[in-house]
């Protein structure tokens, strides 16, 4: 089997899962009496807990050399505690095994993006058609949980969840061994953080792709209440992610001749005009335009970290830089805008896309710092 394919499979695996457990875990829970106060909790603590999980399995692999080893561990290990989910009872049972399903799934996308950027840029094949093979995989796979649901009952998605990571361990197998120079040492998280240009990279993702807070939290509902149909909505979302995976299959040579100063210059660019056009109207015609423009805001930014991440960090802090930018440039800010856009939105309503358009402005000036070339990769003083 060809690299390329082998990976492409790790990623449809890792997120055809996810499309599972993003929309239908919550339902599971709230099926098993769980309030939607406690739903929260449970969602809150595993988010929680997956900022501090995933950079130090980056470390862990860092200091051992093998970033396969920890990818085929953690997803080994949440094929069991996805399985839990089905056996627990009770509300701390279950907090238990969020908590614990958190810290083992943490690493798995990071440690997949780390190495498939090094394996592609070895062999010469192209990062981005490889994964959008995921983005396909959660538009497939939510869509059929739907009907497994419907046809099984809601305790199915447990088992597809379990059966996921079960793929995704197997896929892992698959991946040829990654052994690089060991890094060990508490230094490795201060060593990151002083490589040129990670920094910024962490503002303008937290920027970026904090900007799509509103959007994921509450852009359903704004839309509701404009009066567009439970249809029309979810075919606002799916436009959104097949036009994601267009720029990632097709969209080799625009990320050639930008480099990630001009990606994320786009990025920003793209979501000024977004949330703008989502503040002011709902008017279908403008909606469609600005969902096209999910391929830019999302994935161009995506692109765009991980040509930095692939050209300026050396290979023994490789798994520790992928997981601290997924924890802190993404995940930490998403969380945090997550819980402002609540009594934002409750506030304004529609118009609280104003701010998302806002953090994409304040991103353009930090775009314009990205040097041209790839950071060399030695740490600054």
């Amino acid at each position: 089997m060809r690299l390329p394919t082998r990976f492409a499979l790790l990623y449809a695996a890792l997120f055809g899962a996810v499309g599972v457990a993003q929309p239908f875990l919550p339902a599971y829970l709230a099926a098993l009496g769980v309030t939607a106060q406690g739903i929260a909790a449970l969602l809150a603590a595993a988010s929680a807990v997956r900022l501090l999980a995933g950079p130090l399995a980056g470390r862990v692999a860092d200091a051992t050399g093998d970033p396969r080893g920890v990818l085929l561990a953690s997803a080994a290990i949440a094929t069991l505690t996805a399985t839990a989910y089905g056996l627990a009872a009770g509300f701390w049972a279950l907090l238990a095994v969020a908590v614990l399903h958190g810290i083992v799934s943490a690493p798995l996308i990071p440690m997949s993006d780390m190495l498939t950027l090094r394996v592609a840029r070895r062999e010469g094949f192209d990062y981005g058609r490889v994964r959008a093979a995921g983005s396909v995989a959660f538009i497939l796979c939510t869509v059929a949980a739907g009907w497994a649901v419907q046809l099984a009952g809601i305790g199915i998605v447990v088992w597809l969840i379990a059966g996921g990571m079960a793929l995704v361990a197997l896929c892992a197998l698959l991946l040829p061994r990654e052994r690089v120079e060991a890094r060990s040492g508490r230094a490795g998280f201060a060593a990151v953080l002083r490589l040129p240009g990670f920094r910024r990279l962490l503002l303008l993702s937290a920027l970026i792709q904090g900007s799509h807070a509103l959007y994921y939290g509450f852009g359903a509902l704004h839309w509701q209440s404009l009066g567009l149909s439970p249809a029309l909505i979810g075919l606002l979302w799916g436009e959104g992610v097949v036009l994601e995976v267009i720029l990632f299959v097709f969209g080799a040579p625009l990320v050639a001749r930008l480099g990630p100063r001009g990606l994320s210059l786009l990025a920003a660019a793209a979501g000024v005009l977004r949330w703008s056009i989502t503040a002011v109207t709902g008017w279908l015609p403008a909606l469609v335009l600005a969902q096209a423009l999910h391929g830019l805001t999302f994935g161009a930014q995506h692109l765009a970290a991980m040509r930095l991440l692939a050209g300026g960090v050396p290979a023994p802090l490789a798994a520790t830089a992928q997981t601290l930018h997924a924890s802190l440039g993404v995940g930490l800010a998403s969380g945090v805008l997550t819980l402002l856009c609540g009594p934002l939105y409750a506030w304004l309503g529609g118009g609280a896309f104003w701010a998302m358009a806002a953090l994409c402005a304040a991103a353009v000036p930090a775009a314009l710092g990205v040097r041209a070339g790839a950071a060399a990769g030695r740490p600054t003083p």
